[in-house]
């Protein structure tokens, strides 16, 4: 698809990416609200959960609260989670950390992993955070060891803070009676829900303006209609705004309407 409807709208860039820079985020209530709870975890060594439906804007959020952190204090670990063992967790763990390991033991991992973070708190004085995207793919005897790993001095060193993010299934994974010792780690808790009519509005307002727009061109009923079709999850959104958009400029249209997004609909899941 060209980019015709860039030069028809005047637009200076790709309207309603996900790699926008952190410092374009809409820094919503709802961002807020995870860097708070995320924030709060840390300054106590203690584990934050964030949880949300697809595309409702988790990783978005944590990527801006952990731009935050600034990289002269904070040492951050982030993986993205999968199915597999605990073995393949503490693989990407160590990866992040750039610790070369020949060895598949768990033992000399957990070792490996712990012998870093007490270099980094003990000796370089920062703080080391682990960041867990993904982490409702975690199988539930990944839940169970994963506590041990942030267990320092027979648990009376709160070295390594967690983050925690997934889907909604997340919370409940963690209630199964192997992830209570995990679970109980836990002081704060963010759960994402689709944006109502007027947060939509002011997120497809923020995205036309960071693409070059001084003016919004959705007319009033295209914006309810992406609010209605998102189910106010901005990834979806996204997809439907943009369509509508294209869908525009081929009929040579200055204003997005309803019927444009019903068409970009058509194109999409």
């Amino acid at each position: 698809m060209n980019d015709s409807y860039r030069s028809f709208f005047g637009l200076t860039r790709e309207p309603f990416t996900a790699d926008i820079s952190c410092k374009d985020i809409l820094v919503t209530p709802a961002v807020k609200g995870v860097q708070d709870r995320i924030m709060h975890a840390i300054s106590i060594g203690a584990a934050a959960l964030v949880t949300g439906e697809i595309g409702s804007g988790k990783s978005t959020a944590l990527r801006y609260v952990m731009d935050e952190l600034h990289p002269s204090q904070y040492r951050i670990i982030y993986v993205t989670a999968t199915s597999g063992s605990i073995l393949e967790l503490y693989k990407q763990i160590t990866c992040g950390m750039d610790i070369d390991l020949t060895s598949n033991s768990k033992a000399i991992m957990t070792q490996r992993i712990k012998a870093e973070v007490l270099e980094w708190v003990a000796g370089k004085k920062m703080k080391v955070v682990l960041v867990i995207d993904e982490a409702s793919l975690l199988r539930l005897n990944v839940f169970a060891e994963l506590h041990t790993i942030i267990q320092f001095e027979k648990d009376s060193k709160p070295y390594l803070p967690l983050v925690l993010a997934g889907q909604n299934n997340l919370a409940d994974n963690l209630r199964f009676r192997d992830s209570l010792p995990l679970a109980s780690r836990v002081v704060g808790r963010t759960h994402l829900q689709g944006a109502d009519r007027k947060q939509m509005q002011q997120y497809l307002d923020h995205h036309l303006g960071l693409a070059g727009l001084k003016h919004s061109v959705l007319e009033e009923t295209a914006i309810t209609a992406i609010h209605q079709g998102s189910g106010g999850l901005f990834r979806k959104a996204n997809h439907l705004a943009r369509g509508a958009i294209i869908a525009a400029a081929k009929a040579e249209s200055t204003m997005v309407t309803a019927e444009h997004v019903r068409l970009a609909a058509t194109e999409i899941f």
